[in-house]
């Protein structure tokens, strides 16, 4: 056995001492046996016994919060998350990391809180993006609680970014549209023109230029001149149809630097079909005059007497009945 579980286990052994209770200490003594458990779990997790490392931190939680504690026992929850990054299953990271920034914010201290989804974020966003979206967006929230515009942009941007890698547009735009909200409390005008650009770009991989159009509308104002006039051409392209020429917007140099994911994006969105011209009629000179049947003026006159309406009278029948008019 090596020293170092040696000393954890002693640390464990410590900490159950502190719980107990006789007859000098009435009640247990939470906060020694969770500083016990905090050390057996550094001692655990030098020796590579990862999972045992994340008992002790849980168990140190624990007995932090009993005490009251919080700032503590949300650090305990955060350590646990790291020792057990590639053990524990996504959700249990998740629902570690929620618990710890309750646990932070409870004390007062929202940054850490937002801070903890953000890290548990980083290791959820390769195998398990959607769940790395919302503690992103939960981050953002926290940091808009505590004030901090700056830093609720930067999470709710990782969070937009997943969305559109995903192909998620309708959860992309509303996560744009709050982003932008951050960009717009804070002053960042900027800002707010570059992911006016971004939200074209999601809207027409939507299909919808019309909601593409309106959302120019709102925001364009905010826009710098090479971004207007970028946005312009392509919804022109799009209301005209014109294949080509959207074709030309989207791999404009200005969204081709944009970030990784919108500049992605405007590769696969759906180009206009467009409009073919009519095609003209052909005359093809010296040609022969068409083939008309010599009995084919006799056929018609047959057929308009039989269609005619009005009874046919001869010659004969006329003079007969002039004479009787006459008689």
């Amino acid at each position: 056995m090596s020293a170092k579980l040696h000393e954890a286990q002693e640390h464990c052994k410590a900490a159950e001492k502190f719980l107990k209770t006789s007859l000098l200490r009435w009640k247990p003594d939470y906060d020694s046996a969770a500083d016990e458990y905090s050390q057996a779990a550094q001692c655990y997790r030098i020796a590579r016994d990862l999972n045992k490392s994340k008992e002790c931190h849980l168990k140190a939680s624990e007995y932090y919060k009993k005490n009251r504690s919080f700032f503590h026992a949300g650090k305990a929850l955060e350590n646990a998350i790291i020792v057990s990054k590639e053990t524990a299953t996504p959700d249990d990271l998740y629902s570690l990391a929620v618990e710890s920034s309750s646990l932070y914010q409870q004390h007062g201290s929202g940054d850490s809180g937002a801070g903890v989804l953000d890290k548990a974020a980083k290791i959820l966003e390769e195998n398990s993006p959607e769940l790395a979206v919302k503690l992103f967006q939960q981050a953002a929230d926290v940091s808009s609680t505590e004030s901090s515009q700056h830093q609720g942009s930067e999470y709710i941007s990782k969070a937009s970014r997943i969305l559109v890698k995903l192909q998620m547009y309708d959860q992309a735009v509303d996560s744009l549209r709050r982003e932008i909200g951050f960009h717009q409390e804070a002053g960042n005008t900027g800002a707010v023109g570059r992911l006016t650009v971004a939200i074209v770009l999601v809207q027409l991989a939507r299909g919808d230029a019309v909601a593409a159009e309106k959302a120019y509308k709102e925001w364009g104002n905010n826009c710098e001149v090479p971004e207007m006039q970028t946005i312009e051409q392509l919804l022109q392209a799009y209301d005209e149809e014109d294949r080509d020429s959207a074709k030309r917007a989207l791999a404009s140099p200005f969204i081709r630097n944009m970030d990784v994911e919108y500049a992605r994006l405007a590769t696969t969105i759906p180009l206009p079909e467009g409009i073919d011209p009519a095609p003209k009629a052909s005359v093809r000179e010296n040609a022969a005059p068409s083939y008309v049947s010599a009995n084919a003026g006799n056929a018609i006159k047959h057929q308009e007497d039989e269609e005619s309406p009005y009874e046919t009278v001869t010659y004969q029948e006329k003079k007969a009945d002039d004479q009787d008019e006459l008689c």
